[in-house]
């Protein structure tokens, strides 16, 4: 079985990452999301396993120090870190593994694992954004515009990423997102081809 491949997804708030993720994973039955685990307590509804891993403070500063997160981090007080056995179990069943993640996390995960594939979403503008933030109605004007601020430097860190999908039209960059999924899948089958052709060369 083909080893699925792993996707590291960022944007700023308000792009519409969830939305774009959520819409590729209902079209695509081999791609899935990596749980995370949290300190965090779970809020209504969350189910332990599927939402996230809840776990208290001192179970997860032990799996930080027995090495076993491949980035964590910590928003608000509450800790929240990327399972390394997680992305591996799911990654070695074949599926392709997301990690909606920071472009801090993002970069973590690509110094232990520089073949994952990189996706930055953007907004069409800063403009389009704010539109966005105040549409949504959740925030205060002053909230908002911390919101836009943090949202310019996390722009600032597309130029990382393998791959920028423009959310301008939401079914235009659900189709450009899954278009990605399907080249690196192309991409690892070529190789494993390659790497099969000489393994049989060699062993001639």
């Amino acid at each position: 079985m083909q080893t699925g491949n792993l996707f590291l997804v960022s944007a700023p708030s308000g792009a519409g990452k969830t939305s774009i993720v959520n819409a590729a994973l209902a079209a695509d039955s081999d791609t899935t999301v990596s749980v995370s685990h949290t300190t965090r307590p779970a809020r209504g509804g969350e189910i332990d396993g599927d939402n996230y891993f809840f776990v208290g403070d001192d179970e997860f500063t032990q799996m930080i120090e027995n090495g076993e997160f491949l980035e964590h981090a910590n928003v608000f007080g509450k800790r929240y870190g990327t399972s390394k056995a997680e992305v591996e179990r799911k990654r070695s069943a074949g599926k392709n593994v997301i990690l909606e993640i920071d472009w801090q996390g993002a970069q973590q995960v690509r110094e232990v694992l520089p073949e994952a594939t990189s996706i930055f979403i953007l907004p069409p503008s800063v403009e389009e954004l704010a539109q966005r933030l105040n549409t949504r109605g959740e925030d205060s004007a002053q909230s908002i515009e911390k919101r836009l601020s943090e949202a310019k430097l996390d722009m600032s860190q597309a130029k990382h990423f393998d791959f920028l999908v423009i959310n301008a039209d939401f079914d235009s960059a659900v189709s450009d997102f899954l278009k990605i999924i399907q080249v690196a899948g192309l991409r690892t089958a070529v190789q494993t081809q390659r790497q099969e052709i000489v393994e049989l060369i060699q062993a001639d």
